[in-house]
């Protein structure tokens, strides 16, 4: 039996801030969370790791819905190496739970993506728990294609989705798609019935479109701002229907490159309080230098931490951390550590229906934990995987 004893914490519960918690984690689950005072000393065993935090935060493990890769890896190119990679470097900067996001490409390239992301969730996982997968186009429009490639882009092509599920049962987690284009309409009540989310993005859909697409299950939208059609005050568009409806939660990438800090204050006001995720979007690049890379296929320049693609100068995903969006929030959005921790964890669970599991501090659930520093700096200094410490 695996013990682990965290004490005098400032825990993050969705209850409130717990002042002056303790944790107790036994085999991976969180056998006690509550105040020191409520603490049976003799509740652990004597053999337990022990910590004392010293007034520091404990947030939940961060779950990052929509990420490409990191450290030189992308999920496109998914093997169990790459996927090692991608896991542990992400784990290193808060991520306990991640979904496998593909990028537009071909029927053949994304089911070998499935395969390799099915083998490898089959076996114990070392680092980020990979969650399934999220397929990002290629049912989008090239409208908006962003760092996407055009060429590859198709209507939405159900047959797909039918036989990847028999083969690839619950590996897809979250799909998205421009549901303006033909059969959209079909594909996202397919999803809704089949317990997966579907989100609009990389689209030109009206606000009508949006709309009618909500009342047949569409429920979220990647990347809120960027690769949609914009707010205008005649035609409300893509942006005007995620803004406005409460059955659509919406991500953002918060790295005051892609959307501006007003713009993502605007967004935590109309969807408190569970209608918000942070995410990363992250390329390979993200946690590596300036440089020349590869996203789906397309070159890709990184300069001072900013991604485009060489040809066209289109962001190109981002070289963002879940722990850096979380410190913008604070920083730049003026949001508490604990809304932050809401969206970048709590929320992330409730959308993939996995609250009853993940995603916050309490007993019975997982232990996901971050270790971060009470001051301004935020500094991340332990995250734990199922009650195991990674190396950070």
């Amino acid at each position: 039996m695996s013990e682990l004893l965290i004490s005098g914490a400032k825990i993050v519960t969705e209850q409130g801030i717990i002042e002056n918690g303790i944790v107790h984690v036994v085999d991976g689950k969180l056998a006690f969370v509550g105040e020191h005072t409520s603490w049976k000393a003799d509740s652990a065993s004597p053999l337990a790791e022990r910590m004392d935090a010293q007034g520091k935060w404990l947030l939940p493990g961060f779950i990052d819905v929509h990420v490409h890769g990191g450290y030189g890896a992308d999920f496109m190119e998914a093997n169990p190496e790459t996927l090692d990679t991608i896991t542990r470097f992400h784990a290193s900067h808060g991520t306990t739970s991640m979904l496998a996001t593909t990028m537009t490409a071909t029927h053949e390239a994304i089911e070998r993506v499935l395969g390799e992301v099915q083998s490898y969730i089959k076996q114990p996982m070392p680092y980020a728990q990979l969650l399934g997968v999220h397929l990002e186009g290629p049912f989008i429009s090239p409208k908006w294609a962003g760092a996407q490639d055009p060429k590859l882009m198709v209507t939405p092509q159900l047959p797909w989705l039918i036989d990847w599920h028999e083969r690839f049962p619950q590996l897809m987690k979250q799909l998205t798609l421009a549901p303006e284009r033909e059969g959209g309409h079909e594909m996202i009540a397919w999803l809704r019935d089949h317990g997966i989310v579907a989100a609009c993005g990389h689209t030109d859909a009206s606000y009508a479109d949006i709309q009618s697409a909500a009342d047949v299950g569409l429920s979220h939208a990647v990347h809120t701002f960027n690769a949609m059609k914009p707010l205008h005050h005649r035609e409300p568009g893509t942006v005007g229907a995620v803004l406005t409806d409460a059955r659509i939660s919406g991500e953002v990438i918060a790295d005051g490159i892609h959307v501006h800090p007003a713009a993502i204050k605007l967004l935590t006001m109309v969807k408190q309080p569970h209608g918000l995720l942070l995410i990363t979007d992250a390329m390979s690049a993200a946690g590596l230098g300036d440089g020349q890379y590869d996203l789906g296929g397309q070159a890709v320049t990184v300069q001072s931490g900013v991604a485009r693609l060489t040809e066209g100068g289109a962001l190109a995903g981002s070289t963002l951390t879940m722990i850096e969006a979380l410190r913008f929030m604070v920083r730049e959005v003026g949001v508490s550590v604990a809304d932050a921790s809401r969206y970048a964890s709590g929320n992330p669970a409730r959308l993939l229906g996995l609250e009853a599991s993940l995603g916050s501090i309490a007993e019975g659930k997982q232990a996901d934990l971050l270790l971060i520093s009470a001051d301004a700096e935020l500094a991340l200094e332990q995250v734990w995987v199922r009650g195991a410490a990674m190396n950070i």
